[in-house]
């Protein structure tokens, strides 16, 4: 990987109309310069998986707002008025996943699992259409697991090995997504040679990380 790619060539990596996965809360820990670099290429038909939709000015919100997505998997988009207004008016198909249950359903298709099993959302519109299994006299729904085309991630430091580490709520989703995605896309702050990460500060391996973005020279 040694110096990694631009963000453009990034973004040129990625078709339209693919699943992309997306780490981050509101923002925080979202990979900025690809999604920029996904804005000024155009790009349409996506289907972006993750916490939220921030909002219109900040991560995955300027994708919404540059008209790239055509369905959003998420917890909510409460922040976002601009999700909200191409929902109600049927631009963007939108799948309201409880977040817990959006973590494990990516957890799920990262570990090869058939899918989990939640009280979360028995009884409740949740449920419409979704097996319910009774155990112990409990009712749980049975989530499917989700996988994406493309991960993008961000991350505090990489080595040229693509080993990350990540910082405070960029850990949010991120670690996560790296198992769940046929290619990941890495967007770290720094680029630092092997060595510099201590083993034990690695929080995803390189061995899942297909390309690192490096900052604009």
């Amino acid at each position: 990987m040694q110096d990694g790619i631009s963000p453009e060539q990034a973004a040129s990596m990625i078709p339209d109309g693919v699943s992309i996965m997306v780490g981050g809360f509101l923002g925080v820990g979202s990979p900025d310069r690809v999604i920029d670099a996904l804005v000024a290429r155009g790009a349409r038909g996506l289907t972006i998986i993750g916490n939220d939709t921030a909002m219109p000015t900040r991560g995955v919100g300027k994708l919404i707002e540059a008209g790239c997505v055509a369905h959003v998997k998420a917890s909510h988009i409460g922040t976002n008025p601009t999700t909200q207004k191409k929902m109600i008016s049927g631009e963007i198909e939108v799948e309201l996943v409880p977040q817990g249950t959006l973590a494990e359903r990516i957890r799920a298709g990262g570990c090869g699992l058939g899918g989990i099993l939640t009280p979360t959302g028995v009884g409740t519109v949740v449920a419409e259409g979704k097996p319910v299994i009774e155990i112990d006299g409990a009712s749980f729904l049975l989530e499917k697991p989700l996988r994406a085309d493309f991960a993008l991630l961000r991350a505090h430091e990489a080595d040229h090995l693509g080993n990350l580490t990540y910082r405070l709520t960029a850990a949010n989703f991120n670690p996560v997504m790296a198992f769940a995605a046929d290619c990941v896309i890495a967007e770290p702050d720094e680029i630092v040679p092997v060595g510099v990460i201590p083993p034990d500060a690695v929080r995803t391996p390189g061995v899942l990380v297909h390309c690192l973005v490096r900052r604009s020279r």
